[in-house]
């Protein structure tokens, strides 16, 4: 199953996303995701792996160049974009330059083009995907990487987060809980 998360601090705005993408990509096989806040998609992005994640430029509590700046840190494969009204363009290149932005969407945007671009940045992300998994069995057969480490990179990418843990004194393990 295909995910994308959008991110923007207008929520008409996410509904209308929503509704283009879903017209265009069957239900059984995309996963559509919406957040208003930021915050609460970076703590999505600790539990689910996304494969686009499109977010707004302007927004509280953070911009969308430190949303995705951040989400790049937890999902480095997933392909990120910025949908704006800006035509700063400093700003745009900051987006790119920084969070590693695959495109910039304009709003108001054209159904078709969201559409395509999208399509584009999902067949990219199974590319990298892929390719990623080719290095990695080429690596394991010469010998500069343990299997163990190609199950550690595919826990991960499959679940963020999972191979983090948080040790106590003495070799406990410590809780989010605690």
């Amino acid at each position: 199953m295909k995910r994308i998360l959008l991110v923007d601090d207008e929520p008409n705005l996410l509904q209308a996303l929503r509704r283009t993408l879903v017209r265009a990509f069957p239900v059984a096989d995309y996963r559509i995701e919406l957040f208003d806040d930021p915050r609460q998609a970076l703590e999505r992005a600790v539990e689910v792996s996304f494969d686009v994640v499109i977010s707004d430029f302007r927004m509280p509590p953070m911009s969308g160049v430190e949303f995705l700046k951040a989400f790049r840190e937890l999902q480095p494969d997933c392909m990120r974009m910025i949908l704006s009204a800006s035509t700063d363009f400093d700003a745009l290149m900051s987006a790119v330059n920084e969070a590693e932005v695959l495109r910039y969407l304009v709003k108001p945007w054209s159904d078709e083009e969201l559409v395509e671009v999208v399509r584009g940045a999902l067949a990219r992300h199974d590319t990298l995907v892929e390719d990623r998994q080719l290095a990695d069995e080429v690596r394991l057969s010469r010998g500069t990487v343990s299997a163990e480490e190609l199950e550690r990179r595919r826990l991960e990418a499959e679940e963020p987060g999972i191979t983090r843990v948080k040790w106590g004194p003495g070799g406990s393990v410590i809780l989010d809980d605690e």
